[in-house]
């Protein structure tokens, strides 16, 4: 044969065996030799079927991020013989609206479908697990159908899909992951009888949702008004954020969740009972609009963020907590008015750091330690009273960015060696002038103070049992007040102190 006719014809062998086998795209595979991963894909977008072989190879999976960033896809069809979607497989399809998932794939992997344009999904009874993040950020989707079969819905699994309003769960799954819905659009929920675990925060931002309610058949959880509980409603595990006023805690609550009403914007007050002995951390963070909450004696722990950045005005610490743990309070902008008891021993880091609105604390004298930047950038702090010893200081930086004039009582140590601004000794004294004793209508003195320019005066009527009651707050005008009591008569002994504000 001519040369040039076996060169010609070789050419023409060589290009049949690169050809397509599919004409809408292009793909890179790897194989066993019988079966194909498709890790690949080099095709124009647009609607991809993708066939159940590849060059007499039987598609059994889509491998990690095969398809990822195909802005020009629109529509996917996976076959019967693929059975598992991996990884990343369709991530960031922007213009991805549809996808068929046949019957035969018992996976989808973790942030398969995530940032795609998706509006509507049906999840077939062959799939088992929905991965972590496999539709996160899908926030076109509208529409998901969860068929019987699917047993775990994983980590995030549709996180911050906004456009979705409603899902039904089926009585299959076991499990849902932590944050499995978090920023969904949802308005109601229904968990099932099946589900034994549920993740942490699993409808945290859910602004819409103000109804979650569970199955009576379920023996692991529970629900009260719009509350997730574990079944003895003991611990109360999520609160729905889309309600809005006032939430009562049953009873039976023995302790708050980590993150349980974390950014619960509608909150305002919340009625904590004398049941619960813990707070977790990050409880109430967030809960912008949250100005009231009583918290009982019985509380003896306040977890770590607890009420970082909630709207709170006024705090009273219970007498039954021991330590305020870190970033407790930090970011509370209208916080005026802390109230700690002598129970209290450590002030954790930055535990009111940013609390712009506080203009005055007391600072118990069982207070040993003080963490860094405690009460820092509390930007309209003046005055920092100290009713014991000097604390031990982590950095002098735990009231950095403040204006605060430091305050301490007679007959206290460790002053003469502060690590920060020179501490201001707070001894008001009586001054013996006219102005002492008995008067017309009352009965008054005069008093000095070289510190502080507010002092508080508070009565009692027994000293053997005192109860001391504020009655007067004074401001000194050039270091001097006068005080003047005319209900002294109303009581058959009255006796008075001096006291920080």
């Amino acid at each position: 044969m001519h040369q040039f006719t076996r060169q010609f014809l070789f050419g023409v062998f060589l290009a049949l065996l690169s050809l397509p086998t599919v004409s809408h795209a292009q793909y890179r595979i790897t194989t066993n030799g019988t079966t194909c991963t498709i890790t690949g894909y080099t095709g124009t977008g647009g609607i991809v079927n993708i066939t159940n072989s590849i060059n007499g190879l039987t598609v059994t999976s889509i491998g990690e991020d095969a398809f990822n960033s195909c802005t020009n896809l629109t529509s996917v069809t996976i076959p019967d013989s693929v059975t598992s979607i991996g990884e990343g497989a369709f991530k960031w399809c922007t213009s991805l609206t549809n996808v068929t998932i046949s019957n035969g794939a018992t996976n989808i992997g973790v942030g398969a479908f995530a940032g795609c344009g998706l509006t509507s999904v049906t999840i077939p009874s062959s799939v088992t697990s929905i991965g972590g993040c496999a539709f996160d950020g899908c926030t076109s989707l509208t529409n998901v159908t969860i068929s019987k079969g699917v047993t775990n819905i994983g980590d995030w699994a549709f996180e911050f899909c906004s456009g979705l309003t409603s899902l039904t769960i089926p009585d299959s799954v076991t499990r849902i992951g932590d944050c499995a819905f978090m920023g969904c659009g949802l308005t109601s929920v229904l968990i099932p009888g099946s589900v034994t675990n549920i993740g942490l925060v699993a409808f945290i931002l859910c602004p819409n949702l103000a109804d979650l309610v569970v199955s009576a058949s379920n023996l692991t959880y529970s629900s009260s008004d719009g509350m997730l509980l574990d079944k003895p409603q003991t611990t109360l595990l999520q609160y729905i954020p889309g309600k809005q006023g006032n939430c009562t805690i049953p009873n039976s609550v023995t302790s708050i969740g980590n993150a349980a009403f974390y950014f619960c914007t509608n909150l305002t007050s919340v009625t904590i009972p004398d049941s619960t002995t813990s707070i977790g951390g990050g409880a109430f963070n967030g809960c912008l609009s949250l100005t009231n909450v009583t918290m009982p004696n019985s509380v003896t722990n306040i977890g770590d963020s607890a009420f970082e950045r909630s709207g709170l005005t006024s705090v009273t610490v219970p007498s039954s907590v021991t330590s305020i743990g870190s970033f407790v309070f930090n970011s509370c902008l209208n916080l005026t008015n802390v109230t700690m008891p002598n129970s209290v021993t450590n002030i954790g880091n930055s535990a009111f750091e940013f609390c712009s609105s506080l203009t005055s604390v007391t600072i118990p004298d069982n207070v040993t330690s003080v963490a860094y930047n405690a009460f820092g950038w509390c930007t309209s702090l003046t005055n920092i009273y100290f009713c014991g010893n000097a604390p031990n200081l982590d950095d002098s930086d735990w009231f950095d960015g403040d204006p605060a004039t430091i305050y301490y009582l007679p007959n206290t140590i460790g002053w003469d060696t502060f690590t920060g601004p020179t501490p201001v000794l707070f001894n008001p004294q009586i001054q013996p002038d006219a102005t002492f004793g008995i008067h017309t209508t009352s009965f008054g003195f005069t008093f000095t103070n070289a510190g502080s320019p507010t002092v508080v005066i508070a009565a009692c009527t027994d000293l053997t049992n005192p109860v001391w009651t504020p009655i007067s707050t004074n401001t000194l005008t050039s270091g001097s007040s006068t005080f003047s009591d005319p209900q002294w008569t109303n009581f058959p002994a009255r006796f008075y102190r001096f006291q920080m504000p």
